[in-house]
């Protein structure tokens, strides 16, 4: 399965991730989303495939998202969410700082962030969809990871990934008012339309928090405007994949 890396987290030493791509050679094109109705048979084809990347000996964690901010510390090497949907693990964010658990998230034009800290030996990863945003689920996450794990925030090393860009994230104005606080990140259309950047905006809530500009990847790709590569939502008009981003302390 085609994958796609930070060249920063690629840097640290007993740190593994990638991010899926969609695939047209795979089944469903390379979904890995248990929960959205699809075939489970080709979606568990397509989730032993990227498992192979990180080894045999690897468990994984994916929880089922809700577009809340609730951080999930993952505190066993069980699998968790992974050939079946959990009810019981509903969560936008996942935490550790146990060797060899992978945590994933999924999306289709939300913004996936993978969080390492290298001194403290912990991971986060984090769904932001506007919600999740707006509600200031990065900086919850570094806050968790800093409550459980003594996580500075300079310390931090963060891949944002592939997701809907400001150039085609359109929103009305109910969404738009709750992220006036960040000019920067909103273009104003005609007719109450608006471009928004949320990537962005959780990059600003990174820095924020004091995670140095330099210690922070964004991936310059739309999801929307590369939809053959990424799944999109809005792009491909309503579409059923996702894409998964993973990490794993070694």
């Amino acid at each position: 399965m085609t994958q796609h890396t930070y060249r920063q987290l690629l840097k640290i030493e007993g740190v593994k991730h990638c991010i899926s791509e969609r695939d047209t050679k795979r089944p469903l094109e390379g979904s890995l989303a248990l929960h959205t109705g699809q075939d489970p048979e080709p979606i568990g084809s397509n989730r032993r495939e990227i498992a192979s990347y990180f080894g045999a000996e690897a468990y994984f964690v994916s929880a089922l998202q809700v577009h809340g901010d609730h951080v999930h510390e993952v505190e066993a090497r069980a699998n968790q969410g992974w050939t079946e949907v959990d009810m019981s693990l509903k969560a936008d964010a996942l935490v550790t700082n146990i060797t060899g658990v992978v945590l994933t998230i999924l999306t289709a034009d939300c913004v996936p962030l993978l969080i390492v800290d290298p001194v403290h030996r912990a991971i986060g990863a984090v769904h932001a969809g506007w919600r999740g945003t707006q509600q200031e689920i990065t900086r919850k996450t570094i806050e968790t990871m800093g409550r459980l794990y003594g996580t500075q925030p300079a310390d931090l090393i963060v891949g944002i990934g592939p997701a809907i860009g400001g150039c085609c994230y359109e929103v009305g104005e109910e969404v738009v008012n709750h992220f006036r606080a960040y000019p920067h990140a909103i273009t104003t259309q005609n007719h109450g339309k608006y471009l928004l950047d949320t990537r962005q905006i959780n990059a600003q809530q990174l820095t924020s928090l004091g995670v140095p500009p330099e210690q922070i990847e964004i991936s310059p790709i739309c999801t929307a405007c590369e939809h053959e590569r990424f799944f999109s939502y809005r792009a491909d008009g309503g579409t059923a994949g996702r894409f998964m981003s993973c990490i794993m302390l070694e």
